[in-house]
C-alpha cells in the first residue's frame, strides 16, 4: 500500500469541515469514505477497511470516545481525533483510550496530510512492515539493534532508562505520547501517577542529544499532554 492509494474514514457531522476534507485529501489521492454520526462510522470501520480513521468527539448520536472504544475492541488502526474540544483532560482521555494522534479544530490541510503520513507509516509496521533498525532525524543517528546512540557520528552514552524511553520514542516517531502511557509503559503499571519520572528523564535526554536543550528540535512538549518525537516525516512536503 503506498499512501496515495490509502482509504481514509472520516466520522464527522459538520458539512462544511467534511467539505473542506474532501477537497484536501482527494486532491492528495486519497480515497475517503464519509460517516456523518458514531454508528454509521462504526459500521464502516468494521466493513470498508480504512488505513486511517479521522474521528470528531462530538457526533449527534454518541460520544466520539465511545466510537472509539467501539473500534478498539476489534481493530489496530490508526485514529486520529479532529475535534474541537481543546482541554487538556480531552486530549488525554483520548490518547489513553487508544487514539493515535490529536488535532484540535481549526487545524491546517498541511499539518493534517504530516499526520495521516506518520499515521500510515505506523499501520505498515503494525501490519508486518519492516521496521527500520536505523533511526536518522537529522544529526542524531540510533542503531536499533546495536543500542547505539550518536550525535554528529559522536556515540552519547545513555543509562538504560534513557535508551529504553528514547527507544519507545522512536518506535512511535511523529505520535503524541501522554504522561501516562510513557510511565506505563518505561517504569510499569505502578508508577502511572509519577509523572515527575517523565520530566527528570526527558531532560536528561535533551541535555545529552539536543543542541539547545531549552528549544529542542527533536522532543517535542505537548503541554500537560506529553511528548512527541519529531520524525523524519514532518519535513516531508505535501
Amino acid at each position: 500500500m503506498s499512501d496515495k492509494s490509502a482509504r481514509i474514514l472520516l466520522i464527522d457531522d459538520e458539512p462544511q469541515m467534511r467539505r473542506f476534507l474532501r477537497v484536501t485529501l482527494q486532491s492528495q489521492g486519497y480515497e475517503l469514505v464519509e460517516a456523518e454520526n458514531g454508528h454509521e462510522g462504526l459500521t464502516d470501520a468494521a466493513t470498508r477497511n480504512p488505513d486511517v480513521i479521522l474521528l470528531d468527539l462530538g457526533l449527534p448520536d454518541m460520544d466520539g470516545l465511545d466510537v472509539l472504544a467501539g473500534i478498539r475492541e476489534w481493530s489496530g488502526v490508526p485514529v486520529i481525533i479532529i475535534s474541537a474540544r481543546e482541554q487538556e483532560r480531552d486530549k488525554i482521555t483520548a490518547l489513553d483510550s487508544g487514539a493515535d494522534d490529536y488535532l484540535t479544530k481549526p487545524f491546517s490541510a498541511g499539518e493534517l496530510l504530516a499526520r495521516i503520513r506518520v499515521a500510515l507509516r505506523h499501520r505498515v509496521i503494525q501490519q508486518g512492515g519492516p521496521a527500520e533498525p536505523l533511526f536518522v532525524l537529522d544529526n542524531l543517528k540510533v542503531d536499533l539493534e546495536k543500542r547505539q546512540v550518536f550525535i554528529s557520528d559522536s556515540e552519547v552514552h545513555l543509562t538504560p532508562i534513557e535508551y529504553k524511553l528514547l527507544s519507545y520514542l522512536i518506535r512511535n516517531a511523529g505520535k503524541v505520547v501522554t504522561h501516562r502511557q510513557l510511565l506505563k509503559e518505561i517504569w510499569g503499571p505502578a508508577y502511572a501517577s509519577q509523572m515527575h519520572y517523565v520530566r527528570v528523564y526527558m531532560g536528561m535526554l535533551r541535555h545529552k542529544l539536543e543542541e539547545d536543550p531549552a528549544c529542542p528540535k527533536f522532543f517535542i512538549n505537548e503541554p500537560g499532554v506529553g511528548y512527541r518525537l519529531r520524525c523524519k516525516m514532518d519535513n516531508q512536503p505535501d
